[in-house]
């Protein structure tokens, strides 16, 4: 048993098989983690293996908090910035939180299996990540720290003046009967109601349907557990912030009073302009991965039906990639955002594929689906208050209880509690993060790659020799997605023939695979061919040069969002 167990120690990686080694750092992947927690195991990470992961505060929040970008590069094949690179954020929304433990499991993930998983040491090698657990710090401290319900503390923390009064966040949820959850408020009302207690359940509230009988409920739902604090007749109308950063971007960007908590104009948010100088900063980022947390959805743009189709060439890379997360994803599905959810206009992933051509996804992380892969389990209230009961011995719950209301009187308070809905009960958190973070490996393995070919050359006389060169995308993701070239947002890439006994006297692009006098010669500077539109997922560049000269040259081609590659070539 001891030579078993020394040679499973000593084989394979740690892709969460009990039989494989322990990680190098433990952590608890059953449960949910604060905003220091967060810093702190990320942190851990850094300690560990420094020479492959580092932090940067690249801003700060509203309350002064900081947002950290932790970037996760094999040093010993390169920078970071030489690399294509894949941008993970979460925790847009305060209440959102798993997307930061997403983005944790991600890094402990590849860091544990770095020596000993062949896939992702190669990974590793050639591209690089940013991670960024947190966008909205403020909100994620507020929802750990105060009561909440599962939809509250999703703004930001700056003062915003929701209801129009003239005054900022002085009407916010209130715990009633402090005991740190927001739920809800129901009376009693005989026969003057809109609802009955469920003759299965009496916690569930059903309501009567309309009927010409005048038949009417017992009870009436009053909203969230609160007070009107401002006496302006409406209850929790105004809490702390009341703003959406992810509706704050430059792409398809519209005011407040046609999207909801826009802010006076784009990136106005301190977190949100952070963000924008250091994605800007890194043209090389060539994959964008958000993580939010309800709905089980893989989404892509375009936000608002105004904006168009995206192109073909760049639909085929988001649909391959988005009908394998479905595979990855159980009770998950692909949509487009404006078409299969709502209209967002101002949406970071839009921002990130329209205004800067990066194949862009956000992904829902929860889905209550997850509860049961029974499809004969509906996710009604009594579905799931069965569910709460059967399996987590009713601990998601808080019993319906009296409370002297100072408007209502006598009510009773009573609901779900404030992890119950949005994020999955603890025994689910850890399958959640890994198919997640694995789709996340997915996008970044489909970062162009190019690799150069043998040369042809071809001896033409009197010292001319032409010179046919093949430019090959390995990967999925083209070096230029077709909005990139479309709108030529960034570079051209680059493809050069250079040597210092070798004079170039033409040279393009051929259009032909077998006529190689169909050629687009370039006009200027022949040996540095530059082009908008790049080399395709999978596919290929054939290039012509005519060279006078013997000797060695350098063939090499270089983009903002793949690595560098060069050739040294003989011409005899």
């Amino acid at each position: 048993m001891i030579g078993l167990s020394l040679l499973l120690l000593q084989s394979g990686g740690f892709p969460g098989l009990a039989a494989d080694r322990a990680p190098r750092v433990e952590i608890a992947w059953n449960r949910l983690y604060d905003y220091e927690e967060v810093y702190g195991l990320l942190d851990r990470l850094v300690e560990t293996w420094p020479s492959l992961i580092s932090r940067r505060t690249i801003g700060r929040s509203v309350e002064n908090r900081e947002l950290i970008v932790y970037t996760l590069n094999d040093a010993s094949t390169g920078r970071a910035e030489d690399k294509p690179a894949m941008w993970i954020d979460g925790n847009v929304h305060g209440n959102e939180v798993q997307g930061a433990e997403a983005i944790v499991y991600t890094a402990w993930y590849l860091l544990e299996n770095r020596e000993t998983n062949e896939r992702v040491r190669e990974l590793l090698e050639r591209s690089a990540f940013y991670l960024l657990p947190m966008v909205n710090p403020d909100g994620r401290a507020r929802w750990f720290r105060d009561a909440h319900s599962p939809h509250s503390s999703r703004t930001g923390a700056m003062p915003w003046d929701s209801d129009r009064d003239g005054a900022f966040d002085e009407d916010p949820p209130n715990d009633l009967d402090g005991d740190g959850n927001i739920v809800q408020m129901r009376k009693l009302l005989p026969g003057e109601g809109t609802h009955r207690l469920s003759a299965d359940d009496p916690r569930v509230m059903e309501r009567v349907p309309s009927n010409d009988l005048g038949i009417r409920g017992d009870w009436v739902y009053l909203g969230s557990e609160g007070i009107d604090d401002d006496g302006d007749g409406r209850t929790n109308e105004d809490g702390v912030g009341g703003y959406d950063m992810n509706r704050a971007w430059p792409s398809m960007w519209m005011p407040g009073h046609v999207q909801y908590g826009a802010g006076p104009y784009p990136l106005y948010w301190p977190e949100t302009r952070a963000i924008a100088r250091f994605i800007y900063k890194h043209p090389n980022i060539a994959a964008v991965q958000s993580f939010h947390n309800a709905g089980g959805m893989i989404l892509r743009g375009p936000g608002a039906e105004g904006f168009g189709n995206y192109p073909g060439r760049d639909v085929r890379v988001y649909d391959e990639l988005g009908k394998e997360g479905e595979k990855m994803l159980p009770f998950y599905r692909y949509m487009v955002i404006w078409k299969d959810l709502y209209t967002v206009f101002g949406g970071f992933v839009t921002w990130t594929y329209e205004g800067l051509g990066i194949i862009s996804f956000t992904n829902e992380l929860w889905t209550n689906d997850r509860l049961s892969p029974d499809e004969r389990v509906s996710r009604s209230s009594a579905d799931r208050m069965w569910f709460d009961d059967n399996m987590m011995q009713g601990s998601g719950f808080v019993d319906w209880h009296p409370y002297d209301h100072p408007l209502y009187g006598e009510i009773e308070i009573g609901g779900f509690k404030k992890d119950v809905g949005r994020v999955p009960p603890s025994f689910l958190i850890e399958e959640m993060l890994h198919r997640n973070a694995m789709f996340s490996l997915r996008h970044a393995r489909s970062m162009p790659r190019v690799s150069i070919g043998e040369p042809e050359l071809t001896d033409l006389g009197g010292g001319v020799t032409a010179v046919d060169l093949v430019f090959e995308n390995l990967e999925l993701i083209p070096t230029r997605s077709a909005r990139a070239a479309d709108e030529k947002i960034g570079s051209p890439d680059l493809f050069t023939l250079e040597g210092e006994s070798i004079e170039v006297l033409a040279g393009g692009f051929r259009r032909d695979r077998f006529r190689t006098e169909r050629i687009d010669l370039a006009e200027h500077e022949p040996g540095r061919l530059t082009s908008e539109d790049g080399i395709d997922g999978r596919g290929l560049v054939r290039i012509r040069w005519f060279v006078r000269g013997r000797g060695e040259a350098t063939v090499g081609f270089s983009g903002e969002k793949v690595r560098d590659v060069t050739r040294r070539i003989s011409i005899r």
